[in-house]
């Protein structure tokens, strides 16, 4: 199939999908977008993204975006403090040499936002779930709607997410349950309502861990905090507790005895919080990410390659999206194309998959296993949900 004459669906209006999306308009292509939600306002889109310079701001200079992503981004959002759980006291600043941002911040509704304008009116169909994707033997494909409809397509780009429809065409990986949980909770207008805290924050990120635990904040724009306990247990954690999380009260009386002997200052994240809590248990993809190539098929971001949420997950998104764009361009044959992107994708990500993997048994060692040494401790992401 001519690449230039390509029908392209790109399922998963997110960063990789909509990136990818962006830099074919660029080009003069055409592209469909399918997007399970029905609007972009239909749920709020999670916390901040730190944007890496050779990675996400990458692609976005691909795309043409890099001057809107920095008139947006918080570069101050960078900064990295870490603490002691029973003192409280600043152990750690990471913060950008000679004042050089790296990896500046934006919220991730901002990201999508201007991901979003760069493209054509119409692009995304929002509203249009796919339950799944039937090849037609010819390197083409039928994407199935939950409404009973279905379109044919050269190219379907899975860009869907953890828990894709595209994938189980491509590959028989599930996400597994890594053992570490998140519990999400967050802070409007902190530094009126909470000024204490937010100078606990700081401007960036604050983290404190001791052994399988910690509590984690960071600022987002307007004012905003984002916080998470983070902690390994069992997936099924609050059913074995008796714990229901539309009942605030409960959930927080639980973490606050699961954190009891912690700092007073650093407890009132959990005490105090102000958009209840919201249950994240964290999932990955089996290490490394394969499958054989199917002509007319592949994948982006979590899609393909779901790990641990430490400062990788978007980045990877943005500069896979962006790098098939550029070998559909490159290639005059859709299959030349996909199967020179994969050959450069799935490497790479097995090799960050295997480092978060790593990463996270780092950040939160399991139980029995001793602590890294102060000052071997990397830099933790926050949860990109």
């Amino acid at each position: 199939m001519n690449a230039t004459s390509a029908r392209i669906a790109v399922v998963g209006a997110g960063p990789g999908g909509l990136i990818c999306a962006r830099i074919l308009q660029l080009h003069g292509w055409s592209v469909t977008v399918f997007e399970r939600e029905a609007s972009p306002a239909a749920r709020t889109q999670g916390g901040t993204l730190d944007i890496h310079s050779t990675t996400g701001q990458q692609a976005l200079r691909e795309a043409g975006l890099l001057d809107r992503f920095h008139a947006l981004a918080r570069p101050e959002g960078e900064v990295w403090r870490r603490l002691d759980p029973f003192t409280a006291e600043v152990l750690e600043v990471d913060r950008p040499a000679d004042g050089h941002a790296g990896r500046p911040e934006i919220d991730r509704g901002q990201l999508r936002g201007l991901l979003l304008d760069s493209l054509a009116t119409g692009t995304v169909r929002w509203g249009r779930p796919v339950s799944r994707v039937v090849p037609h033997g010819d390197g083409t494909h039928r994407l199935l709607f939950e409404d009973g409809t279905g379109e044919d397509f050269d190219l379907v780009v899975g860009a869907d997410g953890a828990w894709s429809r595209v994938r189980p065409a491509l590959s028989d990986a599930v996400p597994r349950y890594t053992g570490v949980t998140f519990v999400g909770t967050g802070f409007h207008d902190s530094d009126s309502r909470h000024p204490a805290f937010a100078r606990l924050v700081g401007e960036g990120t604050m983290s404190a861990r001791s052994g399988s635990r910690g509590l984690s904040a960071q600022r987002n724009s307007g004012g905003h905090l984002d916080a998470v306990a983070m902690f390994r247990a069992p997936e099924d954690w609050y059913v074995t507790a008796g714990l229901d999380f539309a009942d605030t009260a409960a959930v927080r009386a639980h973490l606050l005895e699961m954190y009891d002997g912690w700092h007073d200052s650093l407890l009132y994240l959990l005490r105090a919080g102000d958009r209840g809590f919201v249950n994240r248990p964290l999932y990955a993809l089996p290490v490394p990410p394969v499958w054989d190539h199917v002509p007319g098929l592949t994948l982006v971001g979590d899609a393909a390659h779901l790990m641990p949420p430490l400062g990788v997950g978007a980045n990877l998104a943005l500069l896979d999206g962006a790098e098939l764009a550029l070998a559909l361009l490159a290639h005059p044959e859709v299959d030349a194309a996909v199967r020179a992107y994969e050959e450069v994708m799935l490497p790479r990500a097995a090799d960050l998959a295997a480092g978060t993997a790593q990463g996270l048994n780092h950040f939160l060692p399991p139980e029995g296993q001793p602590e890294p040494v102060p000052g071997s401790r990397r830099r933790p992401g926050q949860p990109q949900a």
